[in-house]
């Protein structure tokens, strides 16, 4: 008798075991599956500089968890869905995308697509602002041949930089969309992880798509540099955002201030409220819009703004160091192509600076392949006379040669490849095999310069980011050529809308009201 309860027993717990695993089975396949996917990219099409497929750094797979602290392995987000990554390709700004290497990574990234298939969810992380040489509307593109692949029915939720434009045809195919709320964007990260939980909540809860898309085309186009938000009026249009998105009823409200160095209809700013009230989604969705419009005319320069030489005077003037010289024109982290020699050739020509005991000027940087691969030869210590620059733009001054001692080389960068900084009086030339922004103390450091006991420091970019606006004794942006011009009247747009504000300054105000766009199913 013992024997039969014991073995009653016996099977009453392996019953129980079984029934737990199946009901764990269950619970694995009811996490949604998610796939994620993005190429992103700032690309201006004033600049003759055109990038490649290797300018991506394209990840695959499992990789692709390594660009996320939120999608690190213990963490909720992690765990409360099966993800599918595919191909992440993300490149410096530069010039426009061939179609060659856009059809390439399009294609890589539909062909991980189907083999995932089928999904609940795509997280579709872009900046949105890639041309692609022979596109009116790449991401737009871009999202809709994602969509021939998962179908209308899944939740795709659409993570963008706010310099980025958002068409039509992306705001249908996006049903969740979001993008950053600071510039310099110290809340990309933030906003990134956002828009993941945004999709996660709304595959969680049964709810799906938004009942309401509310999409305005604001027809502003402006440069980064003119609407920071650590200034007003961006400061407080942009303190305006959380105050819509975070209504009973709201999912998400965004403005996109778009991308000023592009010829395409879509470039332009755009509001969108997305959520399930019809009246505070759409009512949120004006209300921004107009906010926008009405500060139009107070939006200036995040700093003082002169010619290059009175850039350089007020900094041979100033006692503070380093002082910091914007060298926006070609600013590589605008896309610009990152090699006019313009700005330095007239650096190099000052007779304040041609002696090793003239104030000291860090120059940052040039892309020389040529000068690089000669200093290797050299090496640290040697003297060297070779050209640099202008390879890609020429039109405002042509390949420079430059002559001095090299002071230091360093290989290895994700960027540059190889560094080597030329002393040609008292100016330090840092030059690169391949573009490279400099934005950190480190990448001064790490090449034996001293910014913060430097008096002149100028780097090709716009507006300081936090690190080197941290460092900065003083700072003044000055207006060069290239291809990221910052007097917009001088770039020539053909293709875009108009009229468009400030281009056309005198405009009658726009129709603002919401535009409902329907779903991407519908």
């Amino acid at each position: 008798m013992k024997k039969i309860v014991l073995l009653f027993v016996l099977s009453l717990f392996s019953f129980i075991g079984c029934k737990n695993q199946s009901e764990k089975k269950t619970v694995q396949k009811e996490l949604p599956k998610i796939a994620i996917a993005g190429i992103g990219i700032e690309s201006s099409t004033f600049s003759p500089a055109q990038t490649g497929e290797a300018a991506f750094h394209a990840k695959i797979g499992d990789s692709i968890f390594g660009r996320y602290h939120f999608f690190d392995a213990e963490t909720d987000i992690r765990k409360r869905a099966e993800w599918v990554p595919t191909l992440l390709g993300k490149s410096l700004p530069g010039g426009i995308v061939t179609r060659e290497a856009y059809e390439s990574m399009v294609e890589k990234t539909v062909r991980m697509l189907k083999e995932g298939m089928p999904y609940d969810g795509v997280w579709f992380d872009i900046h949105g602002a890639m041309s692609v040489v022979g596109m009116e509307d790449a991401e737009g593109d871009l999202i809709t041949r994602i969509r021939e692949v998962v179908g209308p029915d899944v939740l795709i939720s659409t993570s963008m930089d706010l310099h980025g434009n958002v068409s039509e045809t992306l705001a249908k195919q996006s049903d969740l969309i979001t993008c950053y709320r600071m510039a310099p964007h110290e809340d990309a990260l933030e906003s990134k992880e956002r828009s993941v939980r945004l999709l996660l909540e709304r595959l969680e809860n049964g709810k799906g798509k938004p009942a309401y898309k509310a999409w305005i085309p604001v027809p502003i186009l402006l440069p980064g540099e003119k609407t920071s938000t650590r200034i007003e009026p961006g400061k407080s249009l942009y303190a305006k955002v959380p105050e819509v998105a975070d209504q009973e009823g709201v999912i998400d409200a965004a403005i996109w201030i778009g991308y000023a160095w592009a010829d395409e209809p879509r470039n332009h700013a755009v509001v969108m409220v997305t959520g399930d009230d019809k009246e505070r989604v759409t009512q949120g969705a004006e209300k921004l819009a107009n906010a926008f419009w009405e500060v139009r005319n107070e939006f200036e320069f995040v700093a003082p703004v002169g010619t290059l030489e009175e850039s350089l005077a007020l900094a041979l003037k100033s006692e503070k160091k380093p002082f910091m010289i914007s060298d926006m024109g070609d600013n590589p982290t605008a896309g610009g192509a990152g090699d006019v020699t313009w700005t330095l050739q007239q650096i190099l020509n000052r007779p304040e600076f041609k002696s090793e005991n003239d104030p000291s000027i860090i120059y940052a940087s040039i892309p020389g392949p040529q000068l690089v691969e000669k200093a290797l030869e050299v090496g640290v210590g040697g003297k060297i006379s070779a050209t640099a620059g202008a390879e890609v733009d020429d039109r405002f001054a042509p390949p420079l040669e430059i002559t001095g001692t090299i002071e230091s080389i360093k290989e290895g960068d994700r960027d540059a490849e190889v560094e080597v900084v030329v002393k040609v009086g008292s100016v330090h030339v840092i030059v690169t095999k391949k573009r490279k922004p400099y934005h950190h103390k480190s990448d001064f450091t790490n090449l034996g310069l001293n910014p913060m006991e430097t008096d002149i420091i100028v780097v090709k970019i716009g507006y300081l980011v936090p690190e080197l606006y941290d460092m900065r004794g003083d700072w003044i942006m000055a207006l060069t050529p290239g291809g990221v011009d910052q007097d917009l009247e001088r770039l020539g747009y053909k293709n875009i809308k108009r009229p468009m504000f400030p281009l056309d300054a005198d405009m009658e105000t726009p129709d603002l009201s919401a535009r409902l766009i329907p779903a991407s199913n519908e």
